[in-house]
């Protein structure tokens, strides 16, 4: 989403590096290339007026003309400046020991009842004890979609009925809670193609009478400056306490999301990055303005490898198989598409050239190709002649020349690592 804006700031910055002195009017040329990186990318007028002003104040007051680095001194003010702009502290919904009751909240098509069941399955994950109602009187195929990823994830839902009142639905919640203990409890409201009044009294009705500890607004990031005014709208009828924005993993220009906390007062909770039910993630503005600026998202990268469960080779590097090529490319796949993980590696996102990405369909052929051989021929690649390079590229619907090339490329991958185990710092890397 915010690949074209990490391109033009870095851009902005690099072309400060490697002079001594600069001038003021150099500074403020940097700073129009960023006001106007950050309008292309949909960002607020009046944020992105607000950034660069104090990106500037602090410039001129860090003395960023005298210094020998002045691009390393702008880029270390502009990541102090998105991370204020994105809601600085990362910020989590109050939860207690119990009586914890989310309303969800926002317009239908925003991945609201989606975001309800990944908040089930992000805290029962942790220990908790969800419990999804489905809360929209209208629409029964919503009541259907939020009962079948209860199902899919291991949590009751307690479904309204068609014109069920607040008064009702409170009295059915408290009878299920009587029997059936749970300390969150997370509530899926309806929604609307559009704002309009029959949804604004629905909701502060049920809000009134359920009593929410929090409630969350779910914004849909690739909207634009639209998504702004909805969230504005929302807080002024309703009342929010914190955004939830999804669809992060689109590829909208972004600047709704940078701007989302800034106009709405309200601190992001959390970011939806994929379409997956673990594709939840608590809200860093930290990480999320390194990962703009190229630094990487070590920590976020560190903790998918933790959740996916990532083991280290457990072979030398002549002893490694296509087998464990495969077994090694799936695990990597559980903490995201392989872009995503090079655009974490702090510092690698910068070397890699403008509009690089990884084409995860070549990825899935290459694991077509090796599905497509036997055991024998997975762990010895060698004994492939030209019949069976022939069967394998029928079989995988690929080509002879493709299943050649992947051969090629582990072998010469092999021969790295190989290099590599010989250093002294390469040693601990596979376990013998």
């Amino acid at each position: 989403m915010f690949e074209t804006l990490s391109q033009r700031l870095r851009a902005a910055v690099d072309r400060l590096r490697g002079r001594g002195r600069i001038s003021e009017a150099d500074l403020k040329a940097t700073l129009r290339e960023i006001r106007v990186s950050l309008l292309e990318a949909d960002v607020n007028l009046e944020v992105a007026k607000e950034f660069v002003q104090r990106v500037q104040e602090k410039a001129l007051g860090r003395a960023v003309l005298e210094s020998l680095t002045p691009a390393e001194q702008i880029l270390a003010v502009v990541y102090e400046e998105l991370v204020q702009m994105l809601g600085g502290e990362a910020r989590q919904p109050v939860l207690k020991t119990e009586g914890n009751l989310w309303l969800m909240v926002g317009l239908q098509g925003s991945g609201k009842t989606t975001t309800s069941g990944k908040l089930a399955q992000f805290y029962k994950s942790k220990g908790r004890r969800p419990l999804l109602v489905a809360a929209d009187t209208q629409r029964p195929a919503a009541r259907e979609q939020l009962r079948i990823l209860g199902e899919r994830i291991g949590v009751p839902v307690l479904e309204v009925a068609d014109g069920e009142t607040p008064e009702t639905t409170r009295a059915r919640l408290q009878q299920h809670l009587t029997f059936d203990y749970r300390d969150l409890v997370i509530v899926d409201t309806a929604g609307r193609l559009q704002i309009d009044e029959a949804l604004m009294a629905e909701l502060a009705r049920l809000k009134a009478v359920l009593g929410p500890s929090e409630t969350l607004l779910v914004v849909d990031a690739m909207t634009g400056q639209e998504a702004l005014a909805v969230a504005r709208s929302f807080d002024e009828r309703v009342g929010v306490s914190g955004l939830v924005l999804t669809k992060l993993d689109g590829d909208a220009r972004g600047g709704a999301a940078l701007s989302a906390r800034h106009v709405t007062g309200k601190p992001i909770y959390f970011a939806g990055v994929s379409e997956k039910l673990e594709g939840l993630e608590p809200f860093y503005p930290d990480r999320l303005a390194q990962r703009i600026l190229g630094m990487g998202d070590l920590q976020t990268l560190l903790e998918r490898a933790k959740q996916a469960e990532l083991e280290a080779p457990q072979k030398a590097p002549k002893d490694l198989t296509l087998e464990d090529l495969i077994v090694q490319m799936r695990q990597m796949r559980k903490m995201g598409s392989f872009g995503e993980i090079l655009g974490m590696i702090p510092g690698l996102s910068r070397m890699l050239p403008p509009g690089f990405s990884v084409d995860e369909k070549q990825l899935r052929r290459m694991e077509a190709i090796v599905l497509s051989m036997t055991p024998e021929e997975r762990r010895e690649p060698r004994i492939l002649n030209a019949s069976r390079r022939k069967r394998i590229a029928a079989g995988s619907g690929t080509s002879v020349q493709e299943v050649n090339r992947l051969i090629k490329t582990f072998e010469e991958t092999k021969q790295v690592l190989k290099t590599l185990a010989k250093q002294p710092r390469g040693r601990g890397l596979f376990r013998r």
